[in-house]
């Protein structure tokens, strides 16, 4: 049995669709609401709430396999649970910045998860993918309403993943020979800036989509009434120019592993574009 958590969400949701394609064996998806939860056929659905790492029981039982994405409860406690119920490998999603900006705060939280699970005793393949292209759904509700989109560093391009090339990857970790104790990062195949990530939503939609760009100040002050002032601040580093070399040289490793190309933005923003209407 393997076990994904986050079931429904932009990777989950395509791991699962991949796993049943490729007869991977009994799979369970794991939601905080199995009664909502739509899950491809034949997938399990369990609920349980990882803040809470004791309702993780029934979900883990005869699970051999764990896709487990980061930071949605406390990470200690729920790798000892998988540990406990027999699971041999767990495939964690971290990110680039653990290895390009170890110094920020919320990089420093996802090598800590690493360190964890290094340390659990089961086998382990971790995952370090680039900023997500999913990220710009958060421009949605402006999009949807035909507000101007407002973003620092227009122009500053940055390698980019598709989800479903992180779950392409993390299929392939989970179900072939050879990924055990290996760690990977993760990009499509090319950059993309704000402005072009705005050009190609507009062309999926077939209209103009007025863009402004912002200080790093005003977007600063926005994201830390959200998310907080050091999330803010490390967001901010990261997205405006501060790209270490490594960022460019690991377009190979998504069509290495999966043997297919890496999906570029512009394949995102058309297969998403209802989001933004």
């Amino acid at each position: 049995m393997i076990l994904v958590t986050g079931a429904t969400g932009n990777i989950g949701s395509s791991l699962l669709d991949e796993l049943r394609a490729h007869d991977a064996g009994p799979l369970r998806g794991l939601t905080r609401d199995a009664t909502r939860a739509v899950l491809p056929e034949g997938v399990e659905a369990a609920e349980a709430d990882l803040s809470d790492p004791a309702s993780l029981k029934p979900a883990l039982d005869g699970v051999h396999a764990l896709f487990l994405l980061p930071h949605l409860g406390p990470d200690a406690d729920i790798l000892a649970a998988a540990r406990r119920a027999g699971v041999e490998h767990v495939v964690l999603v971290s990110s680039i910045t653990v290895q390009t900006h170890p110094h920020l705060g919320p990089a420093a939280e996802k090598a800590a998860v690493e360190e964890l699970l290094r340390a659990s005793g089961m086998a382990w393949t971790i995952l370090r993918p680039t900023q997500f292209a999913s990220n710009t759904l958060m421009w949605a509700p402006s999009i949807r309403a035909h507000e101007t989109v407002h973003a620092p560093y227009a122009d500053t391009a940055l390698p980019t993943i598709h989800p479903a090339d992180i779950a392409s990857v993390a299929r392939v970790a989970l179900t072939e020979p050879g990924h055990r104790g290996r760690t990977y990062t993760l990009t499509g195949p090319e950059q993309v800036s704000p402005r072009e990530q705005i050009e190609a939503v507009a062309a999926a939609l077939g209209r103009r989509i007025p863009f402004a760009e912002i200080s790093r100040a005003e977007a600063r002050s926005q994201m830390a009434a959200v998310f907080g002032p050091e999330s803010a601040d490390a967001v901010l580093d990261v997205t405006g120019g501060d790209v270490n070399d490594e960022l460019l040289r690991v377009r190979d490793t998504v069509p290495r592993l999966t043997g297919t190309a890496a999906r570029p933005y512009r394949q995102w923003a058309l297969e998403h574009a209802d989001a933004f209407r």
